[in-house]
C-alpha cells in the first residue's frame, strides 16, 4: 500500500492480522453467536478470550490504527463481524470510545484513560461514548447534557441523560459530550472524561434490540456529576479559546460528536461489509448443496445472478470503505464525503445481501437454524447509528453540490 496512491493490495503484516483474527471468529467467535444472541447479554467470555490471545487490548487497537496504509484496524473488523457481529461489537465497542479520547484529549489524557478503557487479559475493562440523547440523535446540536463549570473549585458538574451508549453504565470509562454554552449549538459542546466509580453515574433502561442482541445498549443517567478539570478533554484553555472564536464569530473547528464518528465511519462500515460478506458466502455454500427439481439450486439462473449482485456489491462496499480508510490515513481530506460514502453504502449493502441470503435458503432461512436471520437483524443497525443513510447522504449531498442542503 503506497502513502502516495491508494492500492487495493494488502501488505504481509495486515494479511497476517487479517488471517489471525479470521481464524479467532471461525472457531470461538462464530460458534457462540447464537448463544449470546439468544442471551441478549454481554459475553464476557468471549472478550476475555479475546483478551488472553492480545486481540481485546490497547496494543492490539494502537498499532492497527496507526499501521501505514490505515487498512489494519478495518481488515480486522470485516473478519471479526463475519463471525459475529454482537460479539464483535462487544469487542470493538470500546474503540469509539478511545478514539473519542484520541480525537479531542491532550497526551497526558490519552496516557492516563486510554490503558484503563482496555484493563489486562485478567482484569477486562470497558469504554463507553455517550453522544445520544432521547432528543439528540441525528440532531447532536440539540444535546441538553449540561457541563457546569464551578469556578470556585475548578470541577465540572454534569447533569442530563444519554442513550443508545454501546457499553452504557458497565464501562469502566465513560466518555459524555456535553453542552457547555447551549446557545452555540454544537459549537458550545465539549467531550469529558468520566473516571471508574465516579458519584452520579448509573445505568438507566437497557434496550432489548432487534439485532446485535449481545452488544449491550443502555441509557446512561448523570445526576450531578462532579468532575475534576482535569477531565475535560483538551482542557479548559484550549475550550475558552474556541469558544471565544465562536461567539466573534469565527470557526470553532469540528464538533466533538462529529469528529469521532467522522473518524470511525471506515471502521464502521468494515462491520458491515463482514456480515455482508457471511450473509453471501452462506448462501453460495447453500446454493451449492440444495438440491430442487433434480439439480443444485444455484444452477438456476435466478439464483446465480442473485449471489453474482451479491459478490459484486459486498466487493463494492469493500473498496470504497479501505479507500476511505486509507485516505484517512494518509492525510487525504474527504472532499467528496468518502467516509460517509463508504458507510452509507456498506450499510445499505449489507442489509440487501443478508435479505437476499434469506431469500435463496428459502423457509430454511426464516427460521434460527441458519444464521442468516441473524445477519439480517445484525445488518439494520448499519443503516441507523453512527448516523443514519439519510444523514450519511445528506452530508455527501452537501459535498457534491457545495450547497447548504436541509
Amino acid at each position: 500500500m503506497s502513502e502516495t496512491g491508494f492500492c487495493p493490495e494488502l501488505g504481509d503484516d495486515v494479511r497476517e492480522v487479517r488471517d489471525w483474527v479470521h481464524e479467532f471468529a471461525r472457531t470461538v467467535v462464530r460458534p457462540a453467536g447464537a448463544e449470546w444472541d439468544e442471551r441478549e447479554e454481554t459475553p464476557w467470555p468471549v472478550i476475555q478470550e479475546a483478551a488472553k490471545i492480545g486481540l481485546y487490548s490497547l496494543d492490539f487497537f494502537a498499532q492497527q490504527w496507526f499501521e501505514p496504509s490505515g487498512l489494519g484496524l478495518i481488515v480486522a473488523f470485516e473478519e471479526l463481524f463475519w463471525g459475529d457481529a454482537g460479539i464483535g461489537l462487544s469487542i470493538v465497542g470500546t474503540g469509539l470510545a478511545a478514539a473519542a479520547l484520541s480525537a479531542s484529549g491532550t497526551p497526558e489524557q490519552i496516557g492516563q484513560w486510554l490503558p484503563q478503557m482496555f484493563g489486562t487479559p485478567d482484569d477486562v475493562k470497558l469504554g463507553a461514548f455517550c453522544a445520544s440523547e432521547p432528543d439528540a440523535g441525528s440532531d447532536v446540536g440539540a444535546i441538553r447534557t449540561r457541563a457546569v463549570h464551578d469556578e470556585a473549585s475548578g470541577d465540572w458538574i454534569l447533569n442530563g441523560v444519554k442513550t443508545w451508549a454501546t457499553n452504557g453504565g458497565i464501562a469502566d470509562v465513560h466518555v459524555i459530550v456535553a453542552s457547555v454554552d447551549p446557545s452555540l449549538g454544537t459549537r458550545g459542546q465539549a467531550s469529558f472524561v468520566v473516571p471508574p466509580g465516579t458519584p452520579g453515574l448509573s445505568m438507566g433502561q437497557k434496550f432489548k434490540k432487534h439485532g446485535i442482541r449481545a452488544s449491550h445498549t443502555a441509557e446512561v443517567v448523570l445526576d450531578n456529576v462532579r468532575l475534576p478539570g482535569s477531565c475535560l478533554l483538551g482542557g479548559k484553555e484550549k475550550l475558552d479559546a474556541r469558544l471565544a472564536r465562536v461567539r466573534e464569530g469565527g470557526r470553532a473547528g469540528e464538533q466533538a460528536a462529529m469528529r469521532t464518528f467522522e473518524t470511525t465511519r471506515p471502521s464502521v462500515a468494515a462491520m458491515a461489509v463482514g456480515i455482508a460478506r457471511a450473509g453471501f458466502e452462506y448462501a453460495r455454500d447453500y446454493a451449492r448443496e440444495r438440491e430442487q427439481f433434480g439439480r443444485k439450486i444455484g444452477e438456476n439462473q435466478a439464483i446465480a445472478f442473485l449471489l453474482a449482485d451479491m459478490a459484486t456489491r459486498v466487493d463494492v462496499a469493500r473498496l470504497m470503505t479501505w479507500r476511505a480508510a486509507w485516505m484517512a490515513r494518509n492525510g487525504k481530506t474527504f472532499e467528496q464525503a468518502e467516509g460517509s460514502m463508504c458507510k452509507l453504502v456498506a450499510g445499505e449493502t449489507a442489509v440487501w445481501v443478508t435479505e437476499q441470503a434469506i431469500q435463496i435458503l428459502g423457509g430454511a432461512g426464516y427460521t434460527r437454524e441458519h444464521p442468516v436471520e441473524r445477519f439480517h437483524r445484525d445488518a439494520k443497525i448499519y443503516t441507523i447509528f453512527e448516523g443514519t443513510s439519510e444523514i450519511q447522504r445528506l452530508i455527501i449531498g452537501r459535498a457534491v453540490t457545495g450547497l447548504p442542503v436541509r
